[in-house]
């Protein structure tokens, strides 16, 4: 299977005064394969979104290479970087925030239409209609109403409309059900496993739900404070995790029975470190059960120990 898209020593930083930046993303490099759903889970603050919108150039990341489908967009602007996007979309957490409340849905599906160049009303009137249909909307129904008359689900299957109306290659989703209800949350995921299948999509899935990740994913990649900890399959990484960090993201999973005891992360008490100030070396050291002085000194590399197997840490659980 080959890569669609290949991120290589991605970096993102912030500034926010006094010659400070936040570290959110710090040279990370990661593959997404043709066809494959890609989870990519951590905390709050891991960088996520950043890494995210820098490989959509929203904005351009401050170093490193984004290659899609043959395309270097860190290189591109104007009108080259325009001819990109259309293949390259996105579906935010906020489904409702997300869409502009004074427009009518037709008018908010057809917008990437209008934006990209196609400029007859009849041929974007039919692309609209046809991809309402194919998440569940009725056209006669949804057509000239607005965002507020509509559930959480509702606006979400109307963004996913709007980024499926390009027929793109490549959708990013950001926390896309981490706003809904958990009965809601169901109906979008067998949608988007829908979509993913009908129109041959790439997905990068972005989520906090374990749980939601393991149902969708092909592959999974973990970050923590701005670096990747581990990148795996799917099923062999929920089985036997191999990076410190995963492991605690897996025994902080709760049990669905309030007699079951939380599991124990075996994290070091503490605060986690800022991204302003991250720690040298290993950046899980001060919160690692297992580290030692090399954790400090040693960036841990990103390698592979067993086939299509990778963790970036000096002593992994397994291997």
């Amino acid at each position: 299977m080959s890569d669609l898209l290949n991120i290589t020593g991605l970096t993102v930083e912030y500034p926010v005064g006094g010659g400070r930046h936040v570290h959110a993303v710090s040279d990370v490099t990661l593959a997404v394969r043709q066809g494959e759903t890609l989870g990519l889970v951590g905390e709050s603050g891991s960088g996520k979104s950043s890494l995210a919108r820098a490989l959509l150039q929203l904005p351009p990341p401050k170093a490193g290479s984004v290659l899609f489908d043959g395309n270097e967009l860190t290189e591109m602007r104007g009108e080259a970087l325009r001819a990109v996007r259309p293949r390259l979309q996105m579906i935010f957490q906020d489904p409702i925030a997300s869409l502009n409340p004074r427009r009518r849905v037709a008018e908010i599906v057809a917008e990437p239409l209008v934006v990209s160049g196609v400029r007859d009303p009849a041929e974007r009137t039919r692309r609209v209609r046809a991809v309402m249909e194919a998440v569940g909307l009725d056209p006669d129904v949804v057509w000239t109403r607005r965002p507020h008359e509509f559930s959480g689900g509702q606006c979400q299957r109307i963004a996913i409309a709007r980024a499926l109306v390009l027929e793109p290659k490549l959708i990013v989703c950001d926390e896309p059900v981490s706003a809904l209800d958990v009965s809601i949350r169901a109906q979008i995921l067998n949608l988007l496993d829908d979509m993913k299948a009908r129109f041959g999509l790439t997905l990068l899935f972005i989520a906090h739900d374990l749980a939601v990740v393991k149902s969708v994913s092909d592959r999974v990649a973990v970050m923590y404070l701005g670096k990747l900890c581990e990148v795996a399959d799917s099923a062999s990484l929920f089985a036997t995790p191999a990076h410190p960090y995963t492991a605690a993201l897996m025994a902080a999973i709760p049990e669905p029975d309030p007699d079951v005891p939380l599991g124990d992360t075996k994290l070091k008490p503490g605060d986690p470190p800022s991204p302003l100030n991250p720690p040298s070396g290993c950046r899980f050291r001060t919160r690692c059960p297992h580290g030692v002085d090399r954790c400090a000194t040693e960036v841990p590399l990103l390698r592979e120990i067993a086939p299509g197997r990778e963790v970036a840490c000096h002593f992994p659980l397994i291997g």
